[in-house]
């Protein structure tokens, strides 16, 4: 005679709730484990081949030679070289807006600096800093108050002071809706002043009108303004970095002088497509890091006359966002 049915159901050890909750957990936790495997795969894999590096200015200036400083160096950290690629065009737009349009597959990264963010602001390009991944920081290269001497002014007190005194009188040069005019405005915001405003294409022709007295102040750094203040032919009243620079012991740092959010460097960095893999962003950030320690790297950096200033991505990107804020606040006064 057959066993009834419904008793050996009635029996049957089916799995509770419980059960499948801790089936359903084991699952996913086997799932995470094998993403986890699957990315640090990807990440000792990477990069199998050279990632370009394009820098969107012509050859010869201050970014130029500084990344290919970087890409001389970063082969032995990155297994793969990163050979630079002059992408040069409407203030550094026309290169990064080539790199927005590249697979997102961490072999193709490019240089930015502060005056991006300005361009964007300003109406030049549609292609923000968040349109892409940071991967680091790099150099930094600090901004001096420059004036002639013949003004008079032995201190940034006394051009505060008379620039407060004379709204509108002290001509200041700049390159219009560039980083030195973004500075300025910095400035001008922290102690209600008005500078009246010159325009010059690039450092060089600032410097040179500045020492020959057809403006009173600009911004100028080491490699272009160094040696006219060794001559006496310049001044540096304040420097915007984090600390004295040791080629200008004397000359103090905007932080000491009080203005604790006067951050006058042109920092610059690497970026990379958006969507890229993070952890390709962190073995390029890694490779980045160990290279910002390497002794003979800062040397030629400083020798360009900058710092060595690594972020890493989070670091770099929390920077971005308080400089987008300055920037967008000020973005009136860059377009006069």
């Amino acid at each position: 005679m057959s066993t009834p049915l419904k008793p050996i159901l009635d029996n049957a050890k089916i799995p509770q709730p419980s059960c499948w909750r801790y089936l359903a957990g084991s699952l996913a936790a086997i799932s995470l484990g094998l993403a986890t495997l699957a990315g640090a795969a990807q990440a000792a894999d990477y990069p199998e081949k050279p990632v370009e590096f394009i820098v969107p200015w012509s050859p010869g200036g201050g970014s130029d030679t500084l990344m290919r400083i970087v890409s001389n160096h970063i082969e032995s950290h990155l297994a793969q070289p990163m050979p630079v690629i002059n992408m040069p065009g409407v203030s550094g737009t026309v290169g990064l807006a080539e790199l927005a349009q590249r697979e997102a597959d961490g072999y193709t990264v490019g240089q930015v600096h502060d005056g991006f963010l300005v361009s964007h602001h300003t109406g030049l390009t549609q292609h923000n800093w968040d349109d892409y991944e940071p991967v680091a920081a790099i150099t930094a290269s600090p901004q001096y108050v420059t004036v002639n001497p013949d003004r008079g002014w032995e201190t940034f007190e006394d051009f505060v002071e008379y620039a407060r005194e004379n709204p509108g009188e002290v001509r200041f040069g700049v390159t219009l809706g560039g980083v030195p005019h973004l500075h300025a405005a910095m400035i001008e915001e922290a102690e209600n002043l008005s500078f009246r405003y010159v325009g010059f294409e690039g450092t060089g022709q600032r410097i040179r009108a500045l020492v020959g007295g057809h403006i009173d102040a600009a911004m100028g750094d080491i490699a272009s303004s160094h040696q006219f203040v060794n001559n006496g032919d310049l001044r540096f009243l304040a420097v915007g970095h984090n600390e004295r620079m040791r080629q200008t012991p004397d000359v103090p740092t905007l932080q000491e002088l009080g203005y604790d959010d006067l951050n006058l460097s042109i920092l610059r960095g690497v970026i990379a497509p958006q969507g890229t893999p993070q952890e390709r962003i962190n073995v390029l950030a890694g490779a980045l890091e160990a290279m910002a320690t390497e002794e003979d790297f800062v040397s030629s950096v400083n020798n360009a006359g900058a710092e060595v200033q690594f972020m890493a991505p989070d670091e770099y990107r929390a920077h971005l966002e308080v400089l987008d804020d300055t920037v967008e606040r000020l973005a009136g006064n860059l377009k006069q």
